[in-house]
């Protein structure tokens, strides 16, 4: 009997050494991790309850349409969230409901109305990555509270979200369905293909020309090369920065090269297609704009879990942390050109802006896929909004006037066309932007792809101001064409200067001659020559239906008041022009004196050049759309032998620094002549003085291939 027993302990021992030997302590940290992190979000007890007593015996609540999947419908998605509510309350410490059995047995109830169905939606994205997605949580939260037959039928469920997918192609949507895939291997504790997966995830990290990063730190989720940063692109940084987080300090930790490229891409791209790096700009929004919140300032999940992986560009990440949690104000300053996606943004202590454009190189739109941003046909065409608080146009879309987007040029049709010709390809090249980092300016050949209008459009900014210049304006129809200067919430009184009296503009809709500036929220219009503008500020109604299709998108109308303001081109506009100053950040007292407006000189304003001088920062930009010269000023002349955009920075009397692009991406280097005496050789360039001419010949090398667009500064 003895020895019975002894072969009995030594066969347990060697179960136990065995058993030991096969756990990865490594994978059991990053399992507890992801759990824990899934774990996190408080719990609605009072929403918990509510979801216990209204569900049906048969596993199913009352408020949700379990027969509509069509891409516009799928309401299941409710059901999915509300597994994973039920799941953490059940398991989550300290929760009321944590290990509460009947709670369990709604759980279960509704788990298994699932997996009896096994909804599949006719929108892919549901299918590989919403549903597998919730149900891995609930899969790592339950665990082996589950039964063995739950947990068989939910792991073909979740194993749609995997590397031969055909949504896991190379874009923001392959990392997030890796990063699922990621978690079910930690379920199953198969450390070796996981090891796999989170190369897979670590190798998405890279600059691309298709699908992907681009290396202007924008984000392309199609082969349409639409700006796709501030969604697709945005949840492309989240899934990396959260495994970065996850694996940080194991031996699957990320390399310093992606964790860096990631950081960049994010504070250089992500942010700054954000006002104050904190509230999205709709100019930077597609189809997404027309879901309420999507402008709803964003959260710090991906700058903690970036500096929970490293260190690099920390304090930036730790500043962007603070401005977001309100604990420090904003003092950003930059200026950025994004020529992979022709867009142009601008920030300053007490505003953002930005333009929005595309070329023959892009489509201008994304196509309103599942029935969202149905009006989205002119927000590419120069879109200009002005943000100095961040909410300005928060869930303003309902009532929106589409047709009067700020910074547009556009025909004032009866109907928009239908919502399947919203994307068209651009038609024109000279379309792009120069900066030095801090200052800038942007153009746009304007050709609309949806209606007989043409414009050559710029945009020159500064500190406390920017201009904004249009001419050549073209139209061959019988309706209207008007620029608008803006479109946002009404909030207080609107002044104007109009006949040289200051005036309150009453609610409605008005006309007014003779305006040197208008006054509204903290933004001043000026008008460097008296004009006749459009100006409402009075209710508009609308609703969410109309924009988005979307089953749960409400019907009910909203009426609101929203201030508008625009100039009329009027009607077959023949070589029209506009010239207005944005002052942003300004109280009515400074639009009365109006002194830094009185430092801004408009130098041109043709169809061959378009310029502006600032005086006070002694700095000139200039559009040229041909070669050609312009005086700066008494004594000095700049002259470029191709079309491109020149700013040129003085001391005052003595050039400092020169900035050139070529918009057109045609060009290898650019021939510029000034009229003062700079000998210089750099890497990029060369300067000659030619004392026959009396000019400084200026050669200067411009990036290529993936740089095309970029800007090129030298200094002297």
């Amino acid at each position: 009997m003895k020895r019975i027993y002894q072969i009995l302990f030594m066969f347990l021992l060697l179960f136990i050494v065995s058993e030991a030997k096969s756990i990865n302590p490594e994978i059991e940290l990053l399992r507890k991790k992801v759990i824990n992190e899934i774990l996190a979000p408080s719990v609605n007890e009072t929403q918990i309850l509510n979801l216990i007593n209204t569900l049906h015996v048969n596993g199913t609540w009352p408020d949700i349409n379990y027969e509509d999947v069509s891409s516009t419908g799928f309401r299941h998605g409710e059901h999915l969230a509300n597994l994973v509510n039920m799941s953490r309350a059940y398991k989550k410490k300290g929760s009321k409901f944590r290990g509460n059995k009947q709670l369990k047995s709604a759980i279960y109830k509704a788990l298994d109305y699932w997996l009896a169905n096994d909804f599949i939606c006719e929108n892919w994205w549901w299918n590989q990555i919403g549903t597998p997605s919730a149900m891995t949580s609930v899969l790592l939260i339950m665990d082996t509270d589950l039964t063995k037959d739950q947990v068989n039928k939910l792991i073909p469920i979740t194993g749609r979200a995997n590397l031969n997918a055909s949504g896991a192609r190379p874009s923001g949507d392959r990392i997030k369905i890796a990063g699922i895939l990621a978690e079910n291997l930690l379920f199953k504790r198969d450390a070796s293909e996981f090891d796999r997966v989170i190369k897979v995830i670590e190798s998405e990290i890279k600059f691309v020309t298709g699908r992907g990063m681009q290396y202007d730190l924008s984000f392309h989720h199609r082969g349409d090369r639409v700006n796709n940063t501030l969604s697709y692109g945005t949840s492309y940084a989240a899934s990396f920065a959260e495994w970065a987080a996850f694996v940080s300090e194991t031996r699957y930790q990320f390399s310093e090269k992606s964790l860096n490229m990631l950081t960049d891409y994010y504070l250089d791209g992500i942010c700054k297609m954000q006002a104050f790096g904190k509230y999205p700009d709709p100019g930077a929004k597609n189809r997404g704009i027309t879901r309420k919140g999507a402008l709803n300032p964003v959260g710090i999940n991906i700058p903690e879990n970036l500096l929970k992986a490293g260190t690099y560009r920390a304090s930036e990440l730790t500043q962007i942390i603070k401005i977001r949690e309100g604990i420090e104000k904003p003092k950003l300053s930059y200026s950025k050109f994004f020529w992979d996606s022709e867009y142009f943004s601008f920030q300053r202590q007490g505003y953002f802006t930005s333009v929005r454009m595309f070329s023959i190189r892009d489509y201008n739109m994304e196509v309103p896929y599942n029935g969202e941003g149905l009006m989205n046909h002119h927000l590419p065409d120069g879109s200009n909004f002005i943000s100095r608080t961040g909410d300005e146009y928060l869930n303003i879309w309902p009532i929106y006037d589409w047709q009067k987007i700020p910074g547009t040029t556009v025909l004032q049709i009866p109907e928009l066309s239908s919502d399947s010709e919203i994307q068209k390809k651009g038609l024109t090249d000279f379309v792009g932007g120069v900066t030095d980092g801090l200052y800038g300016a942007a153009v746009f050949d304007f050709k609309s792809p949806h209606d007989p209008v043409s414009a050559k459009k710029a945009w020159f900014f500064f500190d406390n101001e920017y201009v904004c210049l249009g001419t050549s304006i073209n139209a061959e129809t019988q309706y209207s064409v008007v620029t608008t200067l803006n479109q946002c919430w009404l909030r207080g009184d609107v002044t104007a200067m109009a006949d040289d009296k200051q005036i309150i503009i009453e609610p409605g809709n008005h006309q007014l001659d003779n305006v040197n500036w208008i006054f509204h929220d903290g933004v001043g219009y000026l008008f460097p020559t008296p004009v006749k503008v459009n100006l409402s500020n009075q209710n508009q109604t609308g609703s969410w239906y109309k924009i988005n299709h979307q089953t749960d998108s409400p019907k009910d109308k909203i009426t609101k008041p929203v201030f508008k303001l625009w100039l009329n081109e009027g009607i077959y506009p023949r070589d029209t022009s506009y010239a207005y100053i944005i002052v942003p950040s300004t109280t009515v007292q400074k639009m009365v004196s109006s002194i830094d407006a009185q430092k801004v000189k408009i130098l041109a304003n043709t169809s061959k050049i378009q310029a502006v001088k600032h005086a006070g920062l002694n700095i000139c930009e200039v559009i040229f759309y041909t070669s050609g010269e312009i005086c700066l000023s008494n004594f000095l002349k700049l002259a470029i032998g191709s079309p491109g955009i020149v700013m040129v920075k003085t001391d005052g009397v003595n050039v400092k620094s020169i900035s050139v692009s070529d918009p057109s991406r045609k060009l290898s280097r650019m021939f510029v002549t000034v009229s003062q005496e700079l000998n210089k050789t750099g890497k990029n360039f060369t300067s000659v003085w030619n004392k026959e001419k009396g000019v400084s010949e200026i050669t200067i090398d411009l990036p290529q291939t993936v740089y095309s667009g970029k800007s090129v500064t030298i200094k002297f």
